[in-house]
């Protein structure tokens, strides 16, 4: 029966939230594209109303998705944007037009694919499967949602892997690949050959495939894959290259060349080199979808990039001191993060504050960290899935030294204990200053955008 009275908005999203997140997490993966495909069949195929780019690769996916969805935007077109994980809302997950659905329109969608989402639960559990995951279920909210707007281009980033990923059911005109490395291991295998092999699933009959360089063990699958389907290739390293980077305030300047010509000072409000290559990829696939591969206008190019937002890479959050987090989880996403860090921010001294997943490759990530850092706080995030302080702590002290690792049991407590430390070490007289940089899992730099204000 319905409710007398409307609940107010956040009660009402309140609820909806807390039911998806009661289902299977995004760690809980039963490959299968079959539940979905059921759900947005019985809703009339939502997914094939509009134009898709789909994304994989394992770092700079999300960077790569913004990127490519404001150039799209930038040409009048309407926009959908499904990226994830999410920082500090799930609404941010699913975005029209750039701006991410309102807790009252993220309600109004769940609403309407609800008994769609019932009857596929009941399909499954009858034959003994599981009802749709977290992850599935916010992948039709997300396609649904694009086709009610309507959106002319939707450009969508796998949740994880590719072939079997739920998003997988678009047929992609543009398949992104960035680059590729060791991650989710315990789904998508123990080797790069084995991970990239399952991204390349993404790329479907006669798509435009814009490759990012890659490692020989992940550009063999790749290649294999496309050539399958019969995909036009545009590869990174032979049809794209990143010409020129200069540092700018708040960014960098880049010369981009594309099969179509060399684009010049383009402003690029993020930082490091690995933006630089993300902004390449994100141009190569714009031309792909809007002009057949000819060049863009210069000048929608230069406003489309220029009003770029990625949160979390390498963000300043606060200043005295300078307190900077970053998204990065694994061993190559921490070698891009040192390398801009080194780059773009003028600091003497870093003390470092970790935390991250239980099940990822903590040593490896430290020992890429522990060059450019002076002394580690190690600690857990709001995740369940945190690793335990005292287990990392017991890592980072194999790669740091007992000296410069100290143990936190919160992250509030954390930051604190790094921000004494970095402020203690700010009378150098060399005008450099030291900072604070919060890494090692975005549910980590989510806590910490919250407790600094900026959630």
């Amino acid at each position: 029966m319905p409710e007398p009275y409307p609940r107010p908005v956040d009660e009402a999203f309140e609820a909806v939230r807390r039911e998806i997140a009661s289902r299977a997490p995004e760690i809980d993966i039963d490959p299968t594209m079959a539940r979905v495909q059921r759900v947005l069949e019985l809703l009339g195929d939502p997914h094939r109303a509009y134009r898709t780019v789909h994304i994989t690769g394992t770092n700079g996916k999300s960077s790569t998705a913004r990127m490519i969805e404001r150039l799209v935007r930038e040409h009048g077109l309407r926009t959908g944007r499904f990226t994830s994980p999410h920082l500090t809302s799930v609404t941010e997950r699913i975005s029209v037009d750039g701006e991410p659905l309102s807790q009252e329109r993220f309600v109004e969608v769940f609403e309407d694919v609800a008994p769609y989402i019932g009857v596929v639960d009941r399909e499954s559990q009858e034959q003994g499967g599981p009802r749709l995951s977290f992850f599935e279920v916010l992948t039709v909210m997300a396609f649904a949602a694009f086709a009610d707007a309507p959106v002319d281009v939707a450009v969508v980033e796998v949740g994880m892997g590719g072939t079997w990923d739920s998003t997988n059911v678009v047929d992609g005109e543009v398949a992104v690949i960035t680059p590729v490395a060791l991650d989710h291991e315990r789904w998508l295998g123990s080797t790069v050959e084995e991970i990239a092999t399952e991204k390349a699933g993404i790329i479907k009959d006669g798509a435009t495939a814009v490759i990012a360089e890659q490692t020989d063990a992940a550009l063999g699958p790749i290649l294999e894959g496309a050539e399958k389907v019969g995909a036009h290739l545009v590869r990174e390293g032979i049809d794209l290259e990143v010409v020129d980077r200069r540092i700018a305030v708040g960014g960098q300047l880049v010369d981009l060349r594309t099969p179509a010509g060399v684009y010049t000072e383009i402003f690029v409000p993020l930082h490091g080199a690995h933006q630089a290559h993300n902004a390449l990829l994100a141009l190569a696939a714009t031309e792909a979808l809007i002009t057949g591969g000819r060049a863009l206008g210069a000048e929608i190019v230069e406003a489309g990039f220029a009003d770029v937002e990625v949160p979390g890479r390498l963000e300043l959050v606060r200043t005295s001191p300078t307190v900077l987090v970053d998204v990065a989880h694994n061993p190559a996403g921490a070698e891009a993060l040192v390398d801009a860090l080194e780059e773009s921010f003028n600091l003497e001294r870093v003390v470092a504050v970790v935390a991250v997943m239980a099940d990822k490759d903590a040593e490896g990530l430290l020992s890429v960290l522990e060059p450019a850092v002076a002394e580690i706080v190690v600690t857990r995030n709001s995740s369940e899935r945190s690793a335990d302080p005292e287990d990392l702590a017991e890592v980072a002290r194999e790669v740091f030294g007992e000296e410069r690792v100290h143990v936190a049991a919160r992250l509030d407590e954390a930051l604190q204990v790094a921000t004494d430390l970095a402020e203690a070490d700010n009378t150098s007289s060399t005008g450099l200053g030291s900072g604070v940089l919060v890494t090692g899992s975005v549910v980590t730099v989510a806590d910490t955008r919250i407790l600094v204000g900026r959630g």
